[in-house]
């Protein structure tokens, strides 16, 4: 007999302003702009949900955990870089489990759609009071709404443990320690997948 999978549907609520960033800029306007969908509408790639479920779990102490479902690379030791392996073959693992983009909960007309973003800018200030030259920076963020996202694959014996690391993250993304990202990841169905 083995043992099942599940499937978790998530929702993650913003409290405040967030930034999953696109990896380009807006031009001379913004030095960093957010990902984007095909819509025009802002969503947390699968792969950087994942980053920060995994370093949740990490904290757990259960390198099984973590390896299963996230996967791993040979070039880490256990949860971290090992000099020791570097002439050896990078041999990586994927994880059992599959996280998809996390997307808006609700349609969204697309001419509303430029009403989720702000351009925040901030500078660094000298100790005399006065910007700092060339510190001025001015970058994308969405505002505070709701997003749903899946993982599959969840081993049975995982599933506590992977609720519990969701629980764990309260902040996603950009500007973390400046108040950004703040959020909450609720679990809001756990379906068992069926064997085909």
């Amino acid at each position: 007999m083995s043992n099942s999978n599940y499937t978790f549907e998530l929702e993650i609520k913003f409290f405040t302003y967030w930034h999953c960033s696109s990896g380009s800029s807006g031009g001379s306007r913004l030095d960093a702009m957010v990902a984007r969908d095909k819509n025009n509408l802002p969503f947390i790639p699968g792969k950087t949900l994942k980053g920060h479920i995994r370093e949740m779990a990490e904290t757990f102490g259960n390198e099984q955990f973590v390896n299963e479902c996230f996967g791993y690379n040979t070039h880490e030791g256990e949860f971290g870089y090992d000099k020791t392996v570097l002439d050896k073959p990078n041999r990586n693992r994927e994880g059992k489990c599959y996280f998809t983009n996390a997307t808006l909960k609700e349609k969204i007309d697309e001419e509303l759609s430029q009403y989720l973003y702000h351009s925040i800018a901030s500078t660094a200030i000298e100790k005399n009071g006065i910007a700092k030259t060339s510190s001025l920076r001015e970058i994308e963020a969405v505002v505070p709404l709701t997003l749903t996202a899946k993982i599959l694959h969840i081993p049975e014996q995982y599933k506590d443990l992977m609720q519990k690391a969701l629980g764990q993250v309260k902040r996603i993304g950009l500007n973390r320690t400046r108040g950004w990202g703040r959020c909450e990841v609720e679990v809001v169905e756990i379906k068992e997948e069926k064997n085909e």
